[in-house]
């Protein structure tokens, strides 16, 4: 069925004014002027979707969603379950890219990759990196060369981690390494094939790739760091190997994106280099839209300038070539905003309804066969509050399936 969307204000996500944009088998076929009479010639069944009073954008790509869960850091009773697809769709997220961190003994790789593919039987865009943060990275097959190459939902290795007590210092040759196979498997796959690099919150900070990139025939473009926001000093020297080529990424996780920002351009990053993502594991991957929302309603950015972070710019580092753009040939992900309040108010994945009118249409398949009851809310802004100091701001996830 052909879907037809009229009368909204498209962001690209560059503005492109007031203008249709028709969505068939999945995919955007045409944005600009549609005449719906020549639709209704070709006899073949198509919806309207009325924009009007509502910005049209693609939907948003998140690389870095620890999908299993976190598995807390205070005993086994923190460990927090999967993210359903409710939690990751309802805020605008229709590319998500899985990761496992510390935690590779009850998080697997093979679990990690189940549960993409589970995603991708439910019309989401889904991918992850494979690894970890050791060194040498747990694969699936006998490498990460092999796994970059042969499973097509593993798009680089990763979360590689340096600077964080969480993870033995490694060896800068280890580094080489693993960057090097990670670049060659997706040469030769024709994927980003990139190494996600955790940065924690030592004092060596980026000093471990500067050796690599020193001592080794590496190329910055290779890395993709996270985690560059700790600090001013860290974004600092993240920007100065953007500035070289290396694209790097912020969480939102501390919710103070709009800092982020402000570091980053005033250190000479380029703005093409830098994308955000939720790391949720314990937090929602919700504050990657109501961040980018903040940035616009309470800090004044243009948003095209924000849209960028998790559309266009994610997509081109990833290697994601139809996607992060709302222009011929793309995969049809788009969302409609409120242009007033800047509230999602339909998200469309793959041309498929998954978030109407504020309310979530897609629900796990498991659902059907099931009489299981779940409701979780999160305290956490709730203590946060009754603390001195504590935000004001409402984050608290809600999941409910029933």
């Amino acid at each position: 069925m052909l879907t037809l969307i009229e009368g909204g204000r498209v962001y690209d996500p560059d503005p492109r004014g007031v203008q249709s944009v028709l969505l068939a088998d999945g995919h955007v076929s045409k944005v600009g002027d549609v005449n719906r009479s020549a639709l209704e010639r070709l006899g073949t069944e198509y919806q309207i979707i009325n924009a009007r009073g509502c910005i049209v954008a693609p939907g948003l790509i998140d690389p870095h969603n620890h999908l299993l869960g976190g598995s807390g850091e205070t005993g086994f009773s923190t460990q927090t379950p999967e993210f359903f697809i409710s939690e990751i769709v309802r805020f605008g997220i229709t590319t998500v890219v899985g990761t496992l961190g510390v935690d590779t003994t009850m998080k697997t790789m093979a679990g990690l990759l189940a549960k993409v593919k589970a995603l991708r039987e439910q019309k989401l865009n889904a991918y992850c990196w494979t690894g970890g943060y050791d060194v040498p990275p747990n694969s699936i097959l006998a490498s990460v060369r092999e796994d970059i190459m042969f499973i097509d939902e593993v798009i680089g290795a990763g979360e590689v981690a340096i600077s964080d007590e969480r993870a033995l210092a490694p060896d800068p040759r280890e580094l080489a390494r693993t960057v090097t196979h990670a670049h060659i498997g997706g040469m030769l796959a024709r994927k980003a094939g990139l190494m996600h690099v955790h940065v924690g919150d030592r004092d060596r900070r980026l000093a471990p790739i500067r050796e690599v990139l020193e001592n080794f025939d590496v190329e910055p473009d290779w890395f993709y760091l996270t985690h560059v926001e700790r600090t001013e000093k860290l974004i600092r020297e993240a920007a100065a190997l953007a500035q070289k080529g290396m694209p790097c990424d912020v969480d939102v996780v501390e919710r103070e994106l709009y800092r982020y920002l402000r570091w980053w351009k005033s250190h000479g990053g380029p703005p093409e280099l830098l994308t955000c993502s939720s790391d949720a594991s314990m937090t929602s991957p919700r504050n990657v839209w109501e961040q980018m929302r903040d940035c616009v309603r309470e800090h004044g950015h243009p948003l095209e300038e924000i849209l960028p972070l998790a559309t266009r710019n994610t997509a081109r580092i990833l290697k994601l070539k139809k996607k992060g753009e709302l222009r011929r040939g793309c995969v049809g992900d788009v969302l409609l905003i409120d242009e007033a309040t800047l509230d999602i108010v339909h998200v469309l994945s793959r041309g498929t309804w998954m978030v109407r009118d504020g309310e979530v249409v897609e629900q796990e398949n498991w659902l059907r066969d099931s009489d299981r009851e779940i409701r979780l809310h999160g305290t956490k802004d709730e203590e946060d509050e009754s603390e001195p100091g504590g935000s004001s701001e409402e984050e608290a996830y809600q999941n409910e399936e029933s």
